[in-house]
C-alpha cells in the first residue's frame, strides 16, 4: 500500500458516514470529511463538527447550494416522493468532491450509502447512476456495503482492503449501532432524514413556489423563509411568512429586506409578519388583523401595531371573516 493514502468523505455526521470513515481511518488512511451545504440540508452545525471531532477528521464545509437548484429545476432521473431528486443530488455532491481531490492531494470518495436503506435512492441501479452521473466511476467507495458492490479501482490497486469493509444492506440500522458500539463511537445522532426536500409539509409549500416561477438561486431566502411558521399565499409571488415562536421572529426578522411590509406589535407581544411582492390593500388588511388574530388579545380589542415601522391602530376584528380567509390563504404543513 502506498504512503499517505487520503480520502475525501461526504459527511452528513451521522451515523453511516461517520462508520464509513472509521473504517477507512482504520486502515491507516488520511479522510478529510466534507459536509454538503444547500438551501435544503447541510451546514454548520454543533453535532456534525462534534462526531468529526471525535473521528478526529477535518472537517469542510462545501457550499454547493447554487448548483443545487440548477440541478434541482430538471433532474435527469426526477424526483422520489416529495421534492427531492436524490440520485441527481448525490451524484452532484461526488462530482463536487471528485473536483476537491486535486486540492486536498486526495485519492478517492467515500461515502456512508447502504445498499438498499433507501428503495429508491440506494438500490443498486441507484448507486450505480450516482456513478455513473458524477463521472467518477472508478473513484468512489461505499465502506458499509463495499463486499456487495463491483470492487472500486482503490480496492483493485491495493489502496484500501476490500476485506476489511462490509455487507451491510437493508433498512435495519442494528448492525451499525452494534459495530459503532465496538468501535467505541458515542454520542451519534438518531438516523433521520435531514433533507427538508424529502419532508411532505416542506415540499408542498416549496412546489407552489416553484409553480410560481421563484426557483431561482436569487429567491433562495424565500426557501429558508418556509422553513419557519405560518405561510400564507394570496396569488403568483404575493406571500405572507408569519411567525409562531420567537424562533420564527427572530428567523423572519434576518431576511426582513425582501418583504414589502414588515409588522410587529407596538405594546403587545405577537407574531412578526413578513408580507413579499406587491399586496392590495385588502391583504394588506388581512395580515394586521392576522397579527390581532395572533397576538395575546385573540383579536378581541383594539391594538396597536408597527407596520413598517409607522405606528398604526387596529380595531377588533371580524373573527369569523379572518378565520375564512385563514383557511383560505394558509398554505399549511399538513
Amino acid at each position: 500500500m502506498k504512503k499517505n493514502v487520503k480520502a475525501l468523505a461526504l459527511f452528513s455526521g451521522g451515523l453511516d458516514s461517520a462508520l464509513a470513515i472509521k473504517l477507512i481511518k482504520n486502515q491507516g488512511i488520511e479522510v478529510i470529511a466534507l459536509n454538503f451545504v444547500s438551501h435544503f440540508f447541510g451546514g454548520k452545525n454543533e453535532k456534525a463538527e462534534a462526531m468529526a471531532k471525535q473521528l478526529g477528521v477535518q472537517l469542510e464545509y462545501v457550499d454547493f447550494s447554487q448548483k443545487h437548484i440548477e440541478m434541482m429545476k430538471n433532474p435527469v432521473y426526477g424526483r422520489g416522493k416529495n421534492m427531492n431528486p436524490c440520485i441527481d443530488c448525490h451524484a452532484l455532491m461526488f462530482k463536487f468532491a471528485g473536483e476537491l481531490l486535486e486540492k486536498y492531494d486526495a485519492d478517492f470518495l467515500i461515502s456512508g450509502e447502504v445498499l438498499g436503506q433507501r428503495p429508491m435512492s440506494q438500490n443498486y441501479q441507484a448507486l450505480e447512476k450516482v456513478k455513473g452521473l458524477s463521472k467518477l466511476e472508478d473513484l468512489i467507495i461505499r465502506p458499509l456495503s463495499a463486499k456487495l458492490l463491483p470492487p472500486s479501482k482503490p480496492e483493485i490497486d491495493g489502496l484500501v482492503d476490500r476485506e476489511q469493509l462490509l455487507d451491510i444492506s437493508g433498512r435495519s440500522r442494528k448492525r451499525q449501532i452494534e459495530i459503532a458500539e465496538q468501535m467505541g463511537l458515542v454520542d451519534y445522532p438518531t438516523p433521520a432524514g435531514g433533507c427538508l426536500l424529502t419532508d411532505p409539509g416542506y415540499s408542498k409549500r416549496l412546489k407552489l413556489i416553484e409553480q410560481d416561477g421563484f426557483l431561482e438561486e436569487e429567491n433562495s431566502k424565500i426557501f429558508h423563509l418556509l422553513k419557519k411558521g405560518r405561510f400564507f399565499r394570496f396569488s403568483e409571488g404575493r406571500y405572507l411568512f408569519v411567525g409562531r415562536t420567537k424562533e420564527d421572529n427572530d428567523e423572519i426578522v434576518k431576511y426582513k429586506e425582501i418583504g414589502s411590509m414588515f409588522i410587529r406589535g407596538k405594546g403587545v407581544g405577537g407574531p412578526y409578519i413578513l408580507g413579499y411582492g406587491e399586496l392590495l390593500e385588502t391583504e394588506k388588511e388581512f395580515a394586521k388583523n392576522l397579527f390581532s388574530r395572533y397576538c395575546k388579545f385573540k383579536g378581541e380589542q383594539s391594538i396597536e401595531i408597527f407596520l413598517n415601522e409607522e405606528p398604526l391602530h387596529v380595531d377588533i376584528i371580524d373573527k369569523n371573516k379572518i378565520e375564512e380567509d385563514i383557511k383560505k390563504y394558509q398554505i399549511t404543513m399538513e
